[in-house]
């Protein structure tokens, strides 16, 4: 979950919420938070290897509508791809002390180009790889955290610093995207040692775990700059946070901490979250030999990368954001619905995954109709996006017959079969 997304879009939020930057990301946590329950329910009666799919298919059949869902995700894969390299791309160049566009693009597509090739020499590097990256961007976030947070202006903070609610709340959904990742829990639910108590402290720790995290990094930055300087270094507005307690080095050690963040953040997309997406629009459900059958991985991988470069390169910030944001708060109104709609089989209170629709769904619509009022140029890739996967989705379905399989996961498809002779 800590990312790219924090490195990447905490500069926006700034500029939209000012002092009440901290109160975007509770609200942006708040629809975490409340999806996670439906997660939780829908991870423990459908452990699958398929996730969330695997969760659509079940509450919505595996129909055209099914497989457009499968391929937006893919596709928010994609701009959370480009998010993290844009951001890579962004720190890169003003650490190397050149912030030209054209080495902004090269480090951003050469950094998505470096992780295919690792991801291709195979899953071993790959892990090593995250493991040393997610360690030192964890530390060196907490450190950041720890001291700046006592050099905090909290005049910078009050109510009369922020925007109106609904800029805040644009601000909010805006980085939502910083919180999507607890979703691939759902992938690893198969793989859990006992499920009934480590899943839901999984989800639901890593959530909150998070929420406070970014409330107090999101603090240190608005209450260490004034807004101008924020929005002068919105690209690498966290860098610049640490200058005034840290110096030059605390702006440079941040800087790297936001290259490794984002690094890894790529590193995992390609490998894991895209990689399945893919596979399941590729094939209509995961194979039995899903751990061993690396083609379409590898297949997968480079064009998931190449489409992430193309959108890093020819859309800004603003775009792929709330591209991004707009995708997530979509997919995760659906699982909420679903949940809503399936209580019965995941034993849920139903009250809760109908708040969870009614606010993910309410949060896409304002950010639509916000970006409309005030940065209607923020919208286009949410128009390409929108655009070639209803129009993908409908040709492959249709034109060459392919469809999603009534069970993504091959074995959760024995244990209900199993299920369903005992009753």
């Amino acid at each position: 979950m800590v990312g790219g997304g924090i490195f990447a879009v905490l500069g926006l939020t700034i500029d939209l919420s000012r002092g009440g930057a901290p109160i975007a990301f509770i609200i942006a946590g708040v629809l975490a938070l409340i999806t996670a329950y439906s997660y939780v329910k829908l991870s423990l009666r459908y452990p699958s290897e398929g996730g969330t799919i695997e969760f659509i298919v079940q509450a919505f059949g595996n129909g055209l509508f099914s497989s457009i869902i499968n391929n937006l995700l893919l596709i928010s894969y994609v701009i959370m791809l480009a998010l993290y390299a844009y951001a890579f791309g962004s720190y890169g160049a003003v650490l190397f002390g050149d912030g030209s566009e054209w080495v902004h693009k090269a480090l951003s597509s050469g950094v998505i180009l470096l992780f295919i090739f690792i991801n291709i020499l195979g899953a071993f590097l790959t892990g090593r790889a995250e493991d040393i990256m997610v360690f030192a961007k964890i530390i060196i976030l907490l450190v950041f955290a720890a001291v700046g947070i006592m050099s905090i202006n909290w005049t910078h903070m009050a109510p009369q610093e922020w925007m109106p609610l609904p800029s805040v709340a644009a601000g909010g959904f805006m980085i939502f995207l910083a919180y999507e990742g607890f979703e691939l829990i759902a992938n690893t639910a198969r793989d859990v040692k006992d499920p009934q108590v480590n899943l839901p402290r999984a989800y639901y720790a890593s959530v909150i775990f998070v929420i406070l995290l970014y409330i107090v990094i999101s603090a240190v930055a608005v209450g260490n700059l004034s807004f101008a300087e924020a929005k002068s270094a919105q690209d690498y507005v966290l860098a610049k946070a640490a200058e005034p307690f840290f110096g030059h080095i605390g702006f440079i050690f941040i800087s790297i901490a936001a290259l490794l963040s984002t690094a890894s953040a790529i590193n995992a997309t390609i490998y894991g979250s895209g990689r399945i997406s893919y596979i399941v629009a590729k094939l209509g459900e995961l194979p039995i030999e899903f751990e061993t059958k690396i083609k379409h991985g590898y297949e997968g991988m480079a064009i998931i990368g190449i489409l992430a470069i193309i959108f890093t390169t020819l859309f800004n910030l603003n775009n792929i954001s709330v591209a991004g944001s707009i995708g997530f708060l979509t997919v995760f109104a659906l699982v909420n619905f679903a949940n809503f709609k399936l209580y019965q089989q995941t034993s849920s209170n139903r009250f809760i995954p109908a708040i969870g629709t009614i606010l993910c769904s309410g949060a896409a619509v304002t950010l639509i109709g916000y970006n409309i009022q005030n940065s209607p140029d923020s919208l286009y890739s949410s128009l390409v996006v929108l655009f070639s996967v209803l129009i993908l989705s409908y040709l492959y379905n249709h034109l060459k017959g392919k469809k999603l399989a009534a069970y993504i996961d091959k074995e959760l498809e024995r244990e209900e079969r199993l299920l369903k002779e005992l009753l």
